[in-house]
């Protein structure tokens, strides 16, 4: 069985006992047990510190449809799983083991999950609905076929909000000025607060900026292995919430809550590279009482990079690099149904003037389409926002670089000037989706990057975001009655 296999891996049971004795040494109480939805909310259950060694060998159970968030569809139904179906079961990997800066007396786990042991069909198999896992047994296959690595670095970008004399979330907490040191020092008890637990927890915080929208800031990190920084990008969506209700304020990850200025994106930098070496980063931690398994503190350093030019054009990425962007271009329509995940993602899309991509295509440096080589040897994958599931988009990535390379796929020559200026001149360039309901059908044909949500994380997702996209459909909003309420045919 894979959960047999997991469990008694060569080297987990020193880590385990290692743990044991941080719990100890930390005055740890209580244990999260964290695993990832197909909509990147964070899920799990809690257990005393008394348990961990039983835990960490048996795992816990938990109802299948905790995977999708325990939602019910239009008609009531729980999405993707009934309640007649078994429960899987979580292993907690120690070697994510992390005391919470904010709550010292609980320590978190990231878990890998697992079908019942007891099922008849495939018992103890990888749960093909976590994304957490389907996404490192995908980078694993990839590494192996290519010898090559896909590091990330993300941009995260989200609003931090006041609230109204009702309790709820409305204008935000600072004026929509970009750059503005005023404004980023308006919001610096924030901004230095989401620091401080972020390097303990393993964020080497680099750079941060107040963007263009009212409350917005992005605060950034070291690229990483595409796992370990989804796993980052998940922690500090998670401190985020926790400096919000410390401050009185609201952390806003929606990806357009104003219309007229920018929303929030949260851009992939990514590059493929040979093997390289990790090296551990203190983070501002004491390296010999560390508030966590010194794995957390890992990044991944030296290697070549396929991305960087290999002639004598400085703007021009390496031949196979540009194969594997030559497969994002192809698969753009498809993989913005995982980058832009909401009915709300779009209407960054239609609001114009604000750096939104809409066309697929890319450049050098080049904002107006939907990939850019924004540095040599990394491009930026910019359809992509606030509220993307970190390991579904590494995973769909994988999948059009991975057909790129296999089929010699070519991007075509980088396109250097405004693509709306371009479109002007008779350039025919394919348009993204400009909504839910169509990024979903250009998924639903691309059987590529289908590749990257393996297993039943198809279903899964095309199902919870069609029933979304119908929601959406089926409301009658403020704007159809300011519109069409009065109306005589």
């Amino acid at each position: 069985m894979d959960i047999e296999s997991f469990v008694e891996a060569t080297g987990r049971e020193e880590k385990i006992k290692e743990v044991r004795q941080m719990i100890d040494r930390l005055g740890i109480e209580y244990l999260y047990l964290q695993f990832v939805s197909v909509t990147g909310k964070i899920m799990g259950k809690g257990i005393p510190a008394d348990h961990w060694e039983s835990v960490a060998k048996k795992g816990f159970q938990l109802v299948y449809g905790a995977t999708m968030n325990l939602f019910t569809d239009r008609a009531g139904n729980y999405m993707g799983y009934g309640p007649e179906a078994a429960e899987l079961v979580g292993i907690p990997e120690p070697e994510t083991f992390m005391q919470l800066p904010w709550a010292p007396e609980i320590g978190r786990f990231y878990c890998t999950l697992f079908r019942n042991r007891e099922e008849k069909v495939d018992p103890g198999a990888y749960l093909t609905a976590d994304c957490r896992g389907n996404l490192r047994r995908l980078h694993a296959e990839f590494q192996k076929k290519h010898n090559l690595q896909l590091r990330m670095g993300t941009e995260p970008e989200m609003m931090w909000l006041k609230f109204d004399e009702d309790g709820k979330p409305k204008d935000g907490f600072s004026k929509p000025y970009c750059y503005h040191i005023d404004q980023f020092e308006s919001l610096r008890p924030v901004s230095m607060q989401v620091i401080r637990y972020a390097r303990k927890m393993g964020l080497d915080m680099i750079q941060g900026d107040h963007e263009d929208a009212p409350g917005q800031l992005e605060l950034n990190w070291t690229f990483d292995d595409v796992l370990r920084n989804a796993d980052r990008l998940t922690t500090y969506r998670q401190l985020c919430a926790q400096v919000a209700r410390e401050n009185g304020i609201f952390a806003c990850f929606m990806t357009k809550p104003f219309m007229g200025v920018s929303a929030s994106g949260c851009h992939h930098n990514m590059s493929l590279w040979t093997a390289g070496d990790d090296v551990f980063k203190k983070v501002g931690n004491d390296p010999d009482a560390l508030p966590g398994m010194k794995e957390n503190y890992m990044y991944v350093a030296s290697g070549d990079n396929t991305f960087m030019p290999d002639t004598d054009d400085p703007q021009m990425p390496g031949a196979l690099g540009l194969k594997a962007i030559g497969g994002v271009v192809a698969h753009l329509q498809a993989l913005t149904a995982i980058g832009c995940s909401t009915v709300n993602s779009y209407r960054r899309l239609w609001d114009t003037g604000f750096w939104a991509p809409v066309f697929s295509d890319w450049g050098f440096q080049n904002r107006t389409t939907g990939l850019r080589v924004s540095a040599p040897g990394r491009f930026e994958y910019r359809s992509v926002d606030s509220m993307v599931n970190p390991y579904l988009m590494g995973a769909t990535l994988l999948a059009a670089m991975d057909d790129g390379i296999d089929n010699d796929l070519d991007p075509g020559a980088p396109e250097e000037r405004n693509i709306y200026e371009a479109i002007a001149e008779g350039k025919k360039v394919k348009k993204l989706p400009m909504s839910l309901g169509e990024a979903l059908a250009h998924l639903e044909h691309d059987e590529v990057i289908q590749r990257g949500l393996p297993g039943e994380m198809y279903r899964l997702y095309h199902e919870y975001k069609s029933d979304e996209y119908a929601r959406f459909m089926s409301t009658v909003t403020n704007w159809d009655n300011d519109t069409y309420m009065e109306c005589l045919p």
